[in-house]
């Protein structure tokens, strides 16, 4: 297991930059969607800048490549899982507003969680298995789950299809974040981002090509969108694969369900979408809950 070498307060505020630079890559994306890219496009371009982003870096502080061959294997199985939650993230944005695909995939650090335990892997603080629901009971109200006419049914009817992608989402990457941290802790963060996106940028570009379904963007806002994105997530993700692992995934991965929070305020700032006085109270929860998880002693 990795060494936890970065103090608690520093990593929780890491974590919460994070969350809003994911937060600006999806409210891009939606950009980008709108603007004639497509799913399999965004994922394949994004997994391709990443990976050599992350190789240039590898090269000029002098990494070594070699990978023992057990270890290339763990990569390419966790690349495939996080290939999978990359187009099912996606797909979510495409069809429902995007801060309510990403309540639903802030599921991620209770499967993770459970998914340790079930293991045999690091146990979940109790302050941590308080602060998460309460978390979600804030991203509730943050996002407006009921909607205005309190009609449950036909919000499902409106939004599943977006939801269950997004579910789809969170099992695959809290399954991911568990091997790496027990397979991958010792190695190098740079190198593990490069593997997995290597994997996911080979597998969408393969599936893409073989499917004719690629989509690129139908004019320069798009073109634009799509760089961002890419550019967000690269970093985003790296810092996540760099970070958690020296923190310990279990405890902290549920600091990133700040990243729906920053979503509403960027989605204010850049689209011009009202926030209403239930939803700013929401906010205030979430961020409580994040601030009370992280004063607690490691």
């Amino acid at each position: 297991m990795a060494e936890h070498n970065i103090p608690r307060w520093a990593g929780i505020a890491l974590l919460l930059v994070i969350a809003t630079v994911f937060g600006s890559n999806h409210v891009a994306a939606r950009i980008a969607f709108d603007h004639g890219t497509n799913v399999t496009t965004a994922v394949a371009v994004r997994s391709a800048g990443t990976a050599f982003f992350v190789l240039l870096l590898l090269l000029l502080s002098n990494v070594s490549l070699k990978v023992e061959r057990k270890s290339l294997g763990h990569s390419v199985l966790i690349g495939l899982l996080i290939a999978v939650q990359s187009y099912c993230l996606y797909s979510a944005v495409a069809l429902i507003p995007v801060a309510l695909a990403l309540l639903a995939f802030q599921t991620f650090p209770m499967l993770l969680a459970l998914i340790s335990w079930i293991g045999g892997g690091e146990r979940p603080s109790r302050r941590v298995l308080v602060a998460m629901p309460v978390a979600l009971v804030g991203l509730a109200l943050a996002l407006d789950v009921y909607g205005k006419s309190g009609d449950i049914a036909g919000r499902w009817a409106e939004v599943g299809a977006g939801v269950l992608w997004a579910l789809g989402a969170s099992v695959s990457f809290a399954t991911a974040l568990f091997l790496i941290t027990r397979w991958l802790g010792s190695m190098d963060g740079r190198l593990r981002s490069f593997l997995f996106m290597s994997v996911v940028a080979v597998v969408t570009i393969a599936g893409g090509t073989l499917t004719n379904a690629f989509a690129l963007p139908a004019d320069r806002t798009g073109w634009i969108a799509l760089a961002l994105l890419t550019l967000f997530y690269g970093t985003a993700i790296t810092s996540v694969f760099v970070l958690l692992p020296k923190l310990g995934a279990v405890n902290n991965a549920a600091v990133l369900n700040f990243e729906p929070i920053a979503v509403l305020g960027l989605a204010w700032l850049i689209l011009d979408q009202a926030v209403a006085p239930l939803q700013i109270l929401g906010a205030f929860i979430v961020v409580g809950s994040i601030a009370w998880m992280g004063s607690g002693k490691r």
